[in-house]
């Protein structure tokens, strides 16, 4: 019964996975909130430029 909990605490095959899974989860997350942020000033310095854009209408 030793061995085989010893065999257990010391088997490490299974966290490789999980640290790999958590590493891309982290990283989606920050892609998700630089995009986030991005599309709002993107969209707030659009709108300024069109602004400042004269108005042309046709006729």
């Amino acid at each position: 019964m030793k061995n085989l909990l010893l065999n257990f605490w010391q088997d490490e095959d299974g966290a490789t996975a999980i640290e790999y899974g958590l590493i891309a989860g982290l990283i989606a997350v920050v892609i998700i909130g630089t995009l986030a942020a991005l599309g709002t000033g993107l969209d707030e310095m659009f709108s300024k430029v069109l602004e400042k854009l004269p108005t042309t209408t046709t006729t």
